[in-house]
């Protein structure tokens, strides 16, 4: 557990805390829920000493042990105007799993007096944002899967494996949160970001997306390993592709790789370890194929 001391100097801190690099601030209480549940991961991180295992595996135990988690939806909208890193162990979507069960990975590459809500949220902001900044404004946030892969590839934080794994190119269309802003928080508050939204999505859509196809997963199972972060591409418009959900992937003591993730309340709403990755593809009509990024650090 947390020293008194410590937990303490860091609920203070939580106090003004926002965007790491923003004077903006919102209430810790908006920022960070659960502090119990981190808690009781510290000390799960110490006594399996997950500290000392490989970054991918580390990253595969977090979310292991996050599995019966609630699914919630749009956990990322915390607020109408104000932009954050935030972390809610309470209830999770597919990406704040993935990004929650990373960071926390991550975390344990620091000194253990710094395992605190506050480095978490560190993490989750180097993750989440473009170039690792939060600037307070919402299109600094990396909306799209495709966008933080390459974003996240790019200043070395993970390794897209995608082509080497034997991806091809599709069409790329990432307009989903065109087409549904009134189902996002900050965009029905704040309209005018309609404009500047449409030309991330099309800076986004202009770059080539790679997919494995779902009839070639089976065979490439057994080059991944647990705690490679998998996105689901899905063509819901005839001849258009674009990132749907993401997990992780997960290997079990009998070595059948799984698909990890926060299953929506159609399915089994929570957080779940599902079947192995080819079957779960397979379920799906609409989704064509995966994408694969290893975390390096």
């Amino acid at each position: 557990m947390l020293h008194g001391k410590v937990f303490r100097g860091v609920l203070l801190l939580l106090a003004g805390m926002t965007c790491l690099t923003s004077a903006r601030t919102l209430p810790s209480a908006t920022v960070f829920k659960g502090r119990d549940r981190f808690t009781q991961l510290l000390e799960e991180a110490r006594e399996h000493d997950w500290k000392a295992l490989p970054i991918g595996e580390r990253t595969a135990s977090v979310g292991r042990a996050l599995v019966g988690t609630r699914y919630k939806s749009y956990t990322l909208e915390i607020d109408d105007q104000i932009e954050a890193p935030s972390v809610n162990f309470y209830g999770m979507d597919c990406w704040t799993f993935f990004e929650i069960s990373l960071g926390f990975a991550r975390m344990l590459n620091e000194q253990p007096e710094d395992w605190t809500p506050q480095m978490l949220l560190k993490k989750i902001e180097l993750d989440r944002y473009r170039g690792g900044v939060c600037t307070g404004e919402y299109l600094s946030r990396l909306h799209y899967l495709e966008d933080w892969l390459y974003d996240n590839d790019r200043r070395g934080l993970v390794d897209d494996l995608t082509r080497q794994l034997g991806g091809v190119e599709v069409n790329h269309a990432a307009h989903e949160m065109t087409y549904g802003w009134r189902h996002y928080r900050y965009l029905s508050a704040n309209p005018r970001l309609l404009e500047p939204l449409g030309r991330m999505e099309a800076r986004v859509s202009a770059r080539p997306l790679y997919q494995i196809p779902k009839r070639r997963v089976a065979a490439i199972e057994r080059k991944l390993k647990s705690g490679d972060i998998i996105g689901i591409i899905s063509g819901d418009r005839p001849g258009l592709y674009s990132t749907s959900h993401v997990g992780l992937a997960y290997r079990t003591e009998d070595g059948v790789l799984h698909f990890m993730h926060a299953s929506s309340p159609n399915n089994y709403g929570k957080v779940v370890v599902d079947a192995e990755l080819s079957r779960y593809l397979a379920r799906y009509r609409t989704d064509t194929g995966i994408l694969v990024a290893r975390p390096l650090k």
